[in-house]
């Protein structure tokens, strides 16, 4: 399987019980408070990205955190997704 990089920005800050309840639940992502709001940087193992936020997804909405969206860098974005390399033209007709 592979290890996938996503973020979830959460809808509101975790208190300190709630973010030791979440640490409890995953040991693949890490909490950050940054001016951006709350988020959890993940790197989950799974078989594809989308099991991988799917799968996130469901242990933050378990533990009764509301998620305001998922970010992806473009650059991991980039590794995840699988374009099909361009076949050189042949140009001597």
């Amino acid at each position: 399987m592979k290890i996938h990089e996503f973020t979830l920005i959460l809808i509101a800050d975790p208190n300190e019980e709630e973010s030791n309840r979440l640490y409890e639940v995953f040991d693949d992502g890490t909490l950050v408070t940054s001016v951006d709001g709350p988020k959890i940087c993940f790197h989950r193992e799974a078989p594809s990205l989308e099991e991988a936020i799917e799968s996130a997804l469901v242990n933050v909405k378990l533990e009764g955190f509301d998620v305001l969206r998922v970010e992806i860098e473009p650059e991991v974005l980039a590794r995840e997704i699988q374009l099909p390399q361009a076949q050189p033209q042949d140009t001597t007709t």
